[in-house]
């Protein structure tokens, strides 16, 4: 089976959907680092699984990338955010997604836990949902606010549903959402690039993974190069 981006090919692919997006991605912000928070959707075994029957393609290549994001955030204390999104039961909280979807991820298995290369640290918050946006009916708004969050970096799957409901609730409450095309998945390249599309016109500033490690890289150097001078 071929999927549309692997490890292998993400650079090339990265290349070419910032080119589409040229015309859309006007709206260039600058991180502040400080006030960010990196957001990991959805990445559980569910999705990533090639025999599971809601298996997205797009994740499985953007598994380094959001490595290096977290590992990154996690250098710096920066605010390292998890979702998964699960279910008691199709009865108790499927409502139409229970239907909707032919599989439902339930709460507590092992296809519902965070890929292992990527998984969470004991201390870290993750959020559980069972609807596309990572706001509805969850505390994350209070976290953010709580931890001073002004800038959201998304990551996860799938990019045209939990990535991008939330992109958009994230805007609605007055974030500043960086989406990242090489950090985001599908399970085609439309639906992918539709989205980030979507999101640049109207959410957010598309960029990518190599542009959020320099700009939280360059904080790191910043405080080396003031400390050398006080020395």
């Amino acid at each position: 089976m071929a999927y549309y981006v692997t490890k292998e090919t993400l650079r090339d692919k990265n290349s070419e959907w910032k080119r589409i997006l040229k015309l859309y991605n006007t709206h260039q912000l600058k991180l502040d680092v400080r006030s960010s928070a990196l957001l990991v959707i959805d990445m559980q075994k569910f999705f990533l699984n090639p025999e599971s029957l809601t298996f997205t393609e797009g994740g499985l290549a953007i598994v380094e990338n959001i490595r290096d994001l977290i590992q990154t955030y996690r250098q710096h204390s920066l605010p390292v955010i998890y979702t998964c999104h699960v279910h008691k039961s199709a009865q108790m909280d499927g409502g139409i997604m229970s239907w909707w979807w032919k599989g439902i991820c339930l709460e507590g298995t092992e296809e519902s836990k965070v890929f292992e290369e990527i998984k969470p640290l004991p201390q870290e918050k993750i959020v559980f949902k069972n609807r596309y946006s990572a706001f509805y009916n969850t505390d994350l708004e209070t976290v953010l606010r709580c931890l001073g969050v002004k800038d959201l970096v998304i990551t996860g799957i799938m990019t045209n549903l939990c990535c991008e409901s939330t992109a958009r609730d994230a805007y609605f409450r007055d974030y500043r959402v960086f989406f990242l095309l090489d950090a985001t998945g599908s399970v085609n390249e439309d639906l992918h690039v539709a989205s980030l599309k979507n999101i640049a016109f109207g959410f957010g500033y598309v960029t990518d993974t190599s542009d959020i490690l320099a700009a939280v890289n360059k904080i790191k150097a910043e405080k080396v190069k003031k400390e050398s001078v006080l020395r």
